[in-house]
């Protein structure tokens, strides 16, 4: 005896039976003269779902989209291979203790120093302290002091910065965070922090953050140029509507501009590297992955980048 595929739920079954136990459905057999030749059926196949999971886990604001995909995907019993799902679930967890641990760190910043009092004197005071100090000669006439100098200096008042609300501070703590940290625009923080699904800072406090944080986010829209170049392939017209996208990362134009521009990035071999991803999960046709490519509603590659990748495609 020997164990086989079941075509239609995947389950492993011995050679001998009729029908799969599991899903009930009819198992083929040949005769011959040597006696039935099994049909062994081809190892499961990645799910389409655990693609899309993984990519959405991989971008740090839509990581939610992820864990939602890779739970359908774990959820539907067809058979295919789970692990890109179970891989963004990982990704996504990952953003989460991210997120806790910059959360942690801008919450140990919000004690107010408080400023120790400092003594202070006179200029009698301190005349009668010199005084004590020097023996007195008989050339040394006593000189008296005057009512004026008499009266104490007032004391210093407090910065405004001591009137700043904790709640203030922690937000704009925050907003640094994420900026140094996830490289995030400014529309992008602000979201960020007054999101019920995120900070849940007022509006006050969030704007405060946002008019006094020092960011530079023409370097901020360069280094989520980069990432997405490196780290998913994606050509330069898809980049910059990520970047714009309201469901994206909310730069501006001239921001997202600027980071284009900028960018070292080899858009051939990123178009290459996609078309390898295309075959090697999806196992999808030359002239397939060619349209893929060049779509408006996929990678957006050029004619010119995607010919190359088909060229180049093993």
């Amino acid at each position: 005896m020997a164990m086989i595929y079941c075509k239609e739920c995947g389950k492993e079954i011995l050679d001998k039976v009729d029908k799969c136990p599991n899903c009930g459905c009819p198992i083929p057999q040949e005769q011959n003269s040597y006696g039935p030749i099994v049909q062994v059926q081809e190892a499961p196949k990645k799910s389409s779902l655990g693609i899309m999971a993984l990519i959405f886990s991989a971008i740090g604001c839509t990581f939610f989209v992820g864990i939602i995909l890779a739970i359908i995907d774990l959820c539907k019993k067809d058979g295919k291979k789970k692990t890109l799902s179970i891989i963004a679930l990982i990704i996504s967890c990952l953003w989460i203790i991210i997120g806790i641990a910059a959360s942690g760190s801008g919450n140990t910043k919000n004690t107010d120093e408080v400023s120790s009092p400092q003594e202070t004197f006179s200029e009698n005071e301190v005349l009668e302290k010199e005084e004590e100090t020097q023996e007195p000669t008989k050339d040394t006439p006593v000189e008296e002091s005057s009512p004026e100098e008499n009266i104490p200096t007032p004391i210093e008042e407090s910065s405004p910065e001591e009137n700043i609300p904790s709640e203030y501070k922690s937000a704009l703590n925050k907003a640094n965070s994420y900026s140094d940290m996830m490289h995030m625009s400014k529309a992008g923080i602000y979201d960020q922090l007054t999101s019920e699904y995120g900070e849940k800072f007022s509006a006050e406090a969030a704007q405060y953050a946002m008019d006094n944080i020092e960011a530079d986010w023409n370097a901020n829209a360069l280094a989520k140029a980069k990432d997405y170049s490196d780290s998913m392939y994606m050509s330069k017209a898809a980049i910059y509507d990520q970047l714009t996208s309201e469901y994206g990362e909310k730069f501006t134009p001239e921001e997202a501009q600027y980071a284009i521009d900028n960018v070292e990035a080899d858009w051939k071999t990123n178009a290459l590297k996609k078309a390898q991803s295309y075959q090697e999960t999806m196992d999808m046709s030359p002239a397939a992955i060619h349209d893929q490519l060049t779509s408006d509603y996929g990678e957006k590659f050029t004619q010119e980048e995607a010919d190359y990748a088909i060229d180049n495609l093993k």
